[in-house]
């Protein structure tokens, strides 16, 4: 598979990797480990050498499940995960406290069975500790070798400056899709000037670009889609249109609306490198196929002059996450 740089400092990966989540957490119960690890692998073998996984997702369980699906391999491969939660505390509570980081990191180490983590990001901003610490102690942990590079998740242009100001980030991580654009206004822009790596999370919006999901599609109880605005069934069949462009371009180019979706987040730049996530190996495929679609320059103008007449209906989260993001 092609490769992709993101940031200035050597980070080499897939052009499309894969996000690990759903194999623990988020998408309803969890995957059996030996079927998640045998799905890993066949990313491996299919030429992915860039792995998503953070300690919140289980917690901890999925950071196990990469650990053992990559120690075979770990020299071929990059692994990121996250820290800024205190996982022993219920609710998700933000902690990017020096002292919480130093804990944090040991624990990933252990869990993803290496000596270093290749990209290490703040998981949320953490509005009580300034962001110069969380980059300072970021890069003590890359001068003992624990870590190689930083990276930021859903924050801020300000933030993503000043973090960057005491610490080369290499990576921001935040979602980015066909039906959620919110990064071409400031951050896109931003990431261009200070040769920051984008990496798109929910590339596939969710499932929904796929066709697969519509007004009368049933989540699993423990399934996050449940709580998101935009996947009300009112705001499904209202999204519907969308979907229904994606199919049609998919169709005259002779793929799939999941390889149309990506192929689209790999044209917008170079420096992008969308994770999409699976739990099944046909859909693994079917996403790595869209690292050989080649857009046209008047497919991409048709794609945008379609989006932009388009309204997309519901917020991506509920309020009390809405009010983690961007900061």
């Amino acid at each position: 598979m092609q490769q992709r740089q993101l940031g200035k400092n050597g980070l080499t990966v897939s052009a499309l990797g894969f996000g690990c989540m759903g194999l623990s957490h988020g998408y309803g119960p969890a995957t059996d480990k030996q079927q998640a690890i045998a799905l890993i692998r066949a990313a491996v073998d299919k030429g992915v050498t860039f792995f998503d996984t953070a300690e919140i997702y289980g917690p901890y369980l999925n950071e196990d499940v990469v650990g053992e699906a990559l120690a075979p391999v770990r020299d071929q491969v990059v692994i990121a995960t996250k820290f800024g939660f205190d996982c022993e505390q219920p609710g998700q509570v933000l902690n990017s406290r020096p002292e919480h980081i130093r804990a944090a990191v040991e624990g990933s180490l252990k869990r993803l069975k290496t000596d270093v983590i290749d990209l290490y990001y703040q998981h949320r901003v953490d509005p009580d500790v300034p962001i110069e610490e969380v980059a300072g102690t970021i890069a003590d942990l890359i001068a003992e070798g624990k870590v190689k590079h930083f990276g930021l998740s859903e924050a801020g242009v300000e933030t993503i400056r000043r973090a960057h100001a005491i610490y080369p980030v290499s990576a921001l991580q935040s979602e980015y899709s066909l039906w959620w654009r919110e990064p071409e206004q400031a951050i896109l822009p931003l990431l261009q000037e200070l040769s920051i790596g984008f990496v798109p999370f929910s590339p596939l919006g969710k499932g929904f670009l796929t066709g697969t999901i519509n007004a009368g599609t049933t989540f699993d109880s423990s399934d996050f889609r449940n709580q998101v605005p935009r996947f009300s069934e009112a705001a499904r069949q209202a999204n519907q249109q969308l979907v229904e462009v994606v199919q049609q371009l998919a169709a005259e180019q002779g793929v799939t609306p999941a390889q149309v979706a990506l192929a689209w987040l790999l044209a917008k730049a170079p420096w992008i490198v969308p994770i999409p996530g699976t739990t099944k190996l046909h859909r693994l495929e079917e996403n790595l196929g869209a690292a050989g679609v080649t857009l046209s320059p008047a497919a991409l103008d048709h794609i945008n002059q379609t989006l932009a007449n388009i309204d997309v209906v519901g917020d991506r989260y509920p309020q009390h996450l809405q009010a983690r993001v961007g900061k």
